[in-house]
């Protein structure tokens, strides 16, 4: 299974890294583009559609209550890089990508004594940005509720008026009223049965606890997070994680402060 992808910067190099960027829940590659674009002179930066999203909407995920919907996305990440003919790539995740980001390391470590992962690109570092490492068991029942909520509404009401609720979540409190119907409009072109598909399949109720297998890395990894963002710098903090605190900034980092997250992402790839 393969995933729509665009390249973007120099042509592919394999002496060097390729930066792969994972968007958010709702969004597509194309919301990497103030960042790739100031990268690509020295880079070569590739996007992905998840599936559910953009290009790939399509693209539907299993649904169960195991972690199939991460193994599924995990195996379609990895087969759309292969097709891209990439050697080895530093992997860059917000939120929903974040967490596929930190699946995918943590898969392709535990597989390093299996024999095909050989032919796997090779993972150089992990650029996270406001991602949650797993929930405890006893809070998952209800995460998953909560998320078929969300689920249901995005399969059957107008997504405007969705989307309007979705971001007033606290997660989102950074955002004046003027950025919040800017995300709406944004956001509304989006399919909402395959937006609730990739919602339920990559529960954060279903992921497993990522954070020891992230602590045991040994490429280079670094968690970066706004300084309005309670929540994900509580989480950040408690991670013994290399983490940066972007100024005035909420959740979406890249998108609010563009400048300081290309500041931070190429200081960080020098280091991978």
């Amino acid at each position: 299974m393969r995933l729509y992808s665009e390249t973007f910067g120099h042509q592919l190099d394999n002496t060097q890294p390729v930066i792969v960027f994972l968007h958010g829940l709702l969004g597509a590659g194309r919301d990497w583009r103030n960042i790739t674009s100031a990268l690509a002179h020295r880079y070569t930066c590739i996007t992905l559609d998840l599936p559910g999203h953009g290009l790939s909407a399509s693209v539907n995920m299993p649904q169960a209550s195991s972690e199939i919907g991460f193994e599924q996305s995990y195996h379609a990440i990895l087969d759309t890089l292969a097709y891209r003919g990439i050697k080895q790539f530093i992997l860059v995740g917000y939120s929903l990508g974040a967490r596929l980001a930190m699946y995918l390391a943590s898969q392709l470590t535990n597989q390093k004594s299996d024999d095909s992962a050989f032919s796997k690109p090779e993972l150089k570092g992990l650029f996270l940005e406001g991602g949650h490492f797993g929930l405890p068991v006893t809070e998952r029942e209800a995460r998953f509720a909560n998320d078929k909520a969300w689920a249901e509404r995005f399969s059957s009401e107008p997504l405007p008026v969705v989307l309007n609720d979705w971001y007033q979540q606290a997660v989102f409190s950074s955002l004046d009223h003027d950025q919040r119907q800017s995300l709406v409009l944004k956001r509304s072109d989006n399919l909402g049965a395959g937006v609730a598909n990739m919602l339920l399949a990559t529960s954060l109720s279903k992921q497993p606890l990522l954070l020891t297998s992230l602590q045991t890395l040994t490429l280079p990894v670094r968690y970066v997070c706004g300084e309005h963002d309670t929540k994900f710098r509580q989480i950040a903090a408690q991670s013994e994680l290399s983490v940066e605190v972007i100024p005035d900034a909420g959740h979406n980092i890249h998108v609010e402060q563009p400048q300081a997250f290309i500041s931070a992402i190429s200081a960080f790839i020098q280091k991978c």
